[in-house]
């Protein structure tokens, strides 16, 4: 049976989230289901919430930025005998004691309809209009280009960049098939080389070609020929001088996070040049 794990947040939940699956990843053994309640913004809609968890007991997670809302959990936790963990609590005192500042107490504050928010948006769309060679004569508008043969994560990590505010788009290198002009006459973008291990592609590629329902599509999924694509893949990202990131056994959170700082290093050159 699985143990229930409470996730609170006065906002999109996305922060609890996030440190929720960083942390249960290190208990892989534990079955584990998640419940999450957002955008609480009253005591009477967190105390019908607190009423659910106390038919089911399970540990409580929480970002809460008013006083009162975070109280009510630790007093219900600590009667209940939960653990209750605050996620940003303990950052945010510790800052506002180093700042001299009271916080302001605003429920989503980090998600405002702000300059960066439209930014975000903005960046996103451009990777969905740029994905797999889209609109290819656009590509010197882009941030961050990333080449690579088929399946190596190219789309969400571009998506992943453009939640980062960057304008990524990405080009499937296929064997012995040209890629566009405006790839190579491209002055802005930094230009990355996605490569993979061949046996784990071809196992990747076998398991979409059965989603697809199809038996095999030109050697997609032939280890020989996989083989030789990513040496033409590789040759040609070493003649180019582009930097190559091997995703075999990346998350697209890391080779997200990689491409990042391979990015400011770019870009401090760049300014310098």
């Amino acid at each position: 049976m699985s143990t229930p794990i409470y996730l609170l947040s006065d906002s999109t939940g996305e922060t609890v989230s996030a440190v929720a699956r960083a942390a249960l990843a290190q208990f892989a053994s534990v079955d584990v289901a998640e419940h999450h309640h957002t955008l609480i913004r009253s005591v009477s809609q967190l105390e019908r919430i607190l009423q659910t968890i106390k038919a089911h007991p399970g540990p409580v997670m929480f970002t809460l930025v008013k006083r009162e809302m975070r109280d009510a959990v630790r007093v219900f936790c600590e009667q209940e005998q939960l653990p209750c963990i605050s996620i940003l609590g303990g950052v945010i005192t510790q800052l506002s004691a180093y700042f001299g500042v009271a916080t302001a107490a605003l429920p989503g504050r980090q998600h405002e309809l702000n300059d960066n928010y439209f930014h975000r948006v903005e960046a996103i769309n451009f990777a969905l209009a740029h994905d797999d060679g889209q609109n290819s004569w656009n590509l010197n508008a882009a941030d961050v280009i990333l080449v690579g043969p088929s399946r190596t994560s190219k789309s969400p990590t571009c998506v992943y960049l453009a939640n980062k505010g960057l304008k990524a788009a990405n080009v499937p290198f296929v064997h012995q098939c040209a890629l566009p002009d405006a790839l190579f006459q491209a002055s802005h973008p930094f230009i990355v080389g996605l490569l993979i291990d061949a046996e784990r592609l071809g196992q990747i590629r076998q398991t979409r070609l059965e989603t697809l329902g199809e038996r095999s599509v030109q050697g997609y999924a032939d280890f020989d020929q996989i083989e030789a694509e990513l040496f033409a893949a590789r040759r040609l990202f070493v003649k180019q001088r582009w930097p190559v990131i091997d995703v075999s056994l990346r998350s697209v959170e890391e080779t997200t996070a990689h491409i990042l700082q391979l990015y400011r290093k770019f870009r401090q050159v760049h300014r310098v040049s």
